[in-house]
Parts: C-alpha cells; sequence; structure tokens
C-alpha cells in the first residue's frame, strides 16, 4: 500500500501552463486542470479512510501524477534508487509504462481511474461545483448590492447635499430679508430705546436687536398667513363656490393681499383658541387720492410687567383705567404735527383683554388724548367691518363700488372714514407687556380699542401709555 503523503512531491511540483487552450478543456463541466487538482485532494485525503486501494492501483495512480507533473520518465535524468528500494523501482516502472502521454491525458487518466475506483469521487466533485456555483451566485448578488448601495448612498448624499444648498439660500435670503427689515425699523425703535433707557447705550442696543428680531418673525407669520389664505381662497374659487365675504384687498395694479397673522400670543388651557393679529397691505394705492397706503404695525412683548405697572401708578405714565365686564374702552390718541411714529404699551391685572387699533381719517378736532368707555362694541364709538367702516378706496378694503359707497355715505352721514390696523384679539397681557407702534399714514385719529364685551362677570384693571416719536 502506497501512502498518500507520496503525492505531495509530484503535486506541488506540477506547473502547468495556463493558456487559453488548457483552459478551454472540460471534463465534467469544469476545466480539465481544476478537476484533476480536486482529484488529487480527493485522493490525498481520502485515501485509507473513506477508499482502500490495491497495491496496484496505488502505483497507477501515482505513475499518472508523474507523467502529469514531469512528462514521460527520462532515465537519465532520474536519480538512482537504492538496492532495497522496492516501491521505488515498482513507481518508475508503473511511470514508465505509461509511455509518452501528454501530460494532460496523463491527468485525465488520473481522474478516470479514480471515478472507476471509488464511486464517490463524482458526487464528491458535484457538491464542490454546486458550492461554487452557489459562491459565484451570491458573489454576484452582493456585488449588486453593494453597487446599489453605492448608487443609493451617491443619490442619497446628493439629496444632502441639495438640502444643504437649500439650506444655505434659505439662510442667506433670511438674513437679507431681515437686514432690510431692520434697517427700515432701525430709527424707529432706536427712537424707542432712547425713551425707554436714557442714557444707557447698551440697554438700548440690546432692546433694538430684541425689537428688530421680534419684528421679523412677526413679518414671516404674516407672510405664511397671507400664503396661507390665498391658498384657501384660490382652492375655493377652484371648487365653484361663491366668495360672498372676500378679505383681499384689490389695488390699481391689480393685485391683492389677504389677511395675514401679525402675533400669536402664548396658548392657556382656560383659554379660547390662539389668537392671531391680521393686517392688510398693498404696493399702491393712487385710486384712493385723499389717503395714503397704511403700513403693518409692529408689535412685541416685554418680561418687566411689575416695573411697568410701576411707572404707570407713580404717575410716569398715561395711566390706569378700570373696564368693566361688557365694557370697551377706546383711546383716542390724534396724530401731533410734529410727530411722524405713536407707541403703545399696556397691561392688565390677572386676567386678559382683547386690544385693536384703528386709524380715523381726517383733521382731529383735538390735540388732546381722550378716553371713551361704552357698553358694548355696537355703539357709536365702535367699528362695524360690514356698516361703519368707511372704506374709501384704501387698503383695507379695495375698490367700493359706487352703489355701496352711497349707501354707507347716506347712512353715516360726514363721519370720516375708518381703517383697520390691528383688529381686535384677545391678548395675554396679564402675563407679560404688549407694546406696539405705527408710523402716522397721515393726518387722523388712532383709535386703541381695549375689548372686555367678552367677559361675563370679569372686570379688568388696565395699564397703558402712549406717546409718539419723531
Amino acid at each position: 500500500m502506497i501512502a498518500a503523503e507520496n503525492l505531495d512531491l509530484s503535486f506541488k511540483e506540477l506547473s502547468l501552463d495556463a493558456s487559453e487552450e488548457n483552459n478551454k478543456i472540460l471534463k465534467w463541466n469544469l476545466p480539465l486542470k481544476e478537476l484533476y487538482k480536486l482529484a488529487c485532494s480527493f485522493y490525498k485525503e481520502k485515501s485509507g479512510k473513506a477508499i482502500h486501494l490495491s497495491y496496484e492501483d496505488n502505483l497507477k495512480l501515482v505513475a499518472f501524477t508523474q507523467q502529469a507533473a514531469h512528462g514521460p520518465l527520462d532515465l537519465s535524468k532520474a536519480p538512482p534508487l537504492g538496492m532495497f528500494d522496492v516501491i521505488g523501482k515498482d513507481r518508475r516502472i508503473a511511470w514508465q509504462q505509461l509511455g509518452t502521454i501528454t501530460k494532460l491525458q496523463a491527468m485525465e487518466g488520473f481522474i478516470d481511474l479514480l471515478d472507476r475506483l471509488c464511486p464517490l469521487f463524482k458526487p464528491y466533485v458535484e457538491a464542490i461545483k454546486k458550492d461554487k456555483e452557489e459562491k459565484a451566485r451570491r458573489a454576484e448578488q452582493e456585488q449588486i448590492q453593494r453597487t446599489e448601495a453605492l448608487a443609493a448612498e451617491k443619490v442619497r448624499q446628493e439629496e444632502l447635499q441639495r438640502i444643504e444648498n437649500e439650506k444655505n439660500r434659505e439662510e442667506l435670503h433670511r438674513r437679507q430679508l431681515q437686514d432690510a427689515l431692520n434697517q427700515q425699523t432701525y430709527h424707529q425703535f432706536k427712537e424707542y430705546a432712547e425713551i425707554q433707557f436714557p442714557g444707557n447705550p447698551e440697554q438700548q442696543a440690546v432692546l433694538i436687536r430684541q425689537l428688530q428680531n421680534e419684528h421679523y418673525h412677526q413679518y414671516m407669520q404674516q407672510l405664511q398667513a397671507q400664503v396661507a389664505t390665498n391658498l384657501a381662497r384660490l382652492k375655493s374659487i377652484s371648487d365653484g363656490e361663491d366668495d360672498d365675504n372676500p378679505t383681499a384687498v384689490v389695488c390699481e395694479n391689480g393685485t391683492s393681499t389677504n389677511e395675514t397673522a401679525e402675533f400669536a400670543g402664548p396658548a392657556a388651557n382656560t383659554k379660547e383658541n390662539s389668537q392671531f393679529e391680521f393686517k392688510e397691505q398693498c404696493d399702491s394705492d393712487n385710486d384712493s387720492g385723499d389717503y395714503a397706503v397704511i403700513s403693518p404695525a409692529n408689535m412685541w412683548t416685554k418680561a418687566d410687567i411689575k416695573l411697568f405697572k410701576q411707572e404707570v401708578m407713580a404717575g410716569k405714565g398715561d395711566g390706569v383705567i378700570r373696564v368693566n365686564h361688557g365694557d370697551t374702552v377706546t383711546v383716542k390718541v390724534p396724530t401731533h404735527e410734529g410727530g411722524s411714529c405713536l407707541f403703545w404699551e399696556f397691561a392688565t391685572d390677572s386676567y386678559d383683554i382683547g386690544f385693536g387699533v384703528y386709524f380715523e381719517w381726517g383733521k382731529p378736532p383735538t390735540t388732546e388724548v381722550s378716553v371713551h368707555i361704552s357698553e358694548s362694541d355696537e355703539d357709536d364709538d365702535t367699528i362695524e367691518e360690514d356698516e361703519e367702516v368707511i372704506c374709501a378706496e384704501d387698503l383695507e378694503c379695495g375698490p367700493v363700488q359706487s352703489s355701496q359707497t352711497s349707501s354707507v355715505a347716506s347712512a353715516l352721514g360726514t363721519r370720516n372714514p375708518i381703517s383697520i390696523i390691528i383688529p381686535i384679539y384677545r391678548r395675554e397681557c396679564h402675563q407679560e407687556v404688549y407694546a406696539g407702534s405705527h408710523t402716522y399714514p397721515g393726518e387722523g385719529t388712532y383709535l386703541l380699542k381695549f375689548d372686555n364685551s367678552y367677559s361675563l362677570w370679569r372686570p379688568k384693571t388696565l395699564y397703558y401709555k402712549v406717546f409718539y416719536t419723531r
């Protein structure tokens, strides 16, 4: 019996040229060289374990491996054998009997002889072939998955880059818009800050930055609400609904804007829904003739409510008013000849109150600030959108039909037109001071409305200041 280790030398010395012709020689659907290597591995592994061959069969197999590794036997180059090396002599005889067959023929002979002597060899090859095919399939699938993952990652990176670029553009646009708004309101807020903190530039700068930031956020809320309102109206028009109560303002150039939210107060569980302020604006109003375009009002809040109340009660402000349940207080502030902007501040004790600002056009009959109290918002001193607000084709109402104008004029006589600057909405002014400003649109009287008509039994204590800047 020849041990399997005898094949080590011939197997290691096997170095055949890997030419395309040799690779094209197949046996059992495998390249001949690959199949031969499998056969040698199988013979080395299983000999004496899973297979038991005769001495002669082992000699033939070893002779095939020698022929495949070195070609035909050349005795002149063969090393001499010892006197008692019987196995060596038998190997050379078996090798010599193969004659001049080629190396490929020797490989094929080894495979055929091993297959004939060991029925387990062919199933072993089939199993390895299937395993190889499965590995190739998995490798191909993994390659496809890697390719898809790389493509998905590339798309994701491109999307992230697009989002980053979009954020950068939005941030640049936001800064440009905020800078433009800051330039428009700087002098107005500077005058207000000088009044609040005289002789303290640092506190003035902090307050100006705070007011500018709040003004920017109010502007963005207004813009978003305007877009939402326009989309809702366009949808209702496309659905064929009648727009019986339009809120858009039609200007000379044909454009229109809707009431937009200016401010949303903090929500509370015991309060009604969040309150929103609405403003209307347009670019031109040349048809109105006598009345200029009203710019939007600015509103912000201050946290030092206790100090504010102390200043008002100490006589440093305009005053303290008790607003009974069901009442509406109107503070009438005429425009001043030397002024260009009106400021207001107010707060209450314990509970909220409604607040709005209107403007009555025309020369004021007096220059004094006056306070008027009414039991409901339906008296002569109050404003009704549908009946009492005269819209002389200004930015609040757009062009007015002649029939409507004549009916309103006949109903109200010679009363001055009134425009809505800030509609009345409830403010959480018992928690912080509410402040605001508005640039004079022209000559007239501001009507600051403090509405407690919705309260059935709670009176409100109102602290307020009003002043103008040049």
